[in-house]
């Protein structure tokens, strides 16, 4: 019987505190339509990305049954998706300081997004995750989940992004 030769994964890299807090300032501060969702990172890593929204009036869709608006859910996701791609093109380009890695980010945008809702958004808070499929030279791919607090899968989504 031959053996399979072990092929060893090199870990993701660990980001600096400089880049991780320009990622959270242009996230959290710069981006207006992200403070008014209420978006805060949760997880910054090279293969996924974690954020929470808590549940606010603002943010209602149906007030009858205190349901988050789909266009929240959508949006939120469409969001993370940039998020995680802001880190896979921090990882591959970590030769770079971390000023010239965040200036990458400004040619990103939404190409093709579609959601799947599975339950509706009831919940005090909520949690968005994402992760990159593939980073090409020109375009990504992305799958984003949208959680309650008990962690019930409530939207699913996939996109694709121009990044260069």
């Amino acid at each position: 019987m031959t053996k399979t030769p072990l092929t060893l994964v090199s870990p993701a890299p660990e980001f600096e505190a400089e880049f991780v807090a320009g990622v959270t300032e242009i996230f959290e501060e710069q981006i207006a339509f992200n403070q008014l969702l209420g978006l805060k990172i949760t997880s910054f890593r090279p293969e996924r990305v974690t954020a929470r929204i808590e549940m606010r009036h603002e943010l209602l869709g149906n007030y009858a049954h205190n349901r988050i608006h789909g266009g929240v859910i959508s949006a939120g996701l469409d969001t993370m998706a940039g998020l995680a791609i802001m880190a896979a093109i921090g990882a591959r380009h970590m030769d770079e300081a971390p000023q010239q890695r965040l200036q990458r980010f400004f040619k990103l945008g939404t190409i093709d997004l579609r959601v799947d809702y599975l339950r509706p958004g009831i919940g005090k808070s909520f949690e968005l995750r994402a992760e990159v499929l593939r980073l090409g030279s020109r375009v990504a791919s992305t799958r984003m989940e949208f959680l309650g607090a008990d962690g019930k899968l409530l939207a699913v989504g996939s996109a694709a992004y121009i990044v260069s």
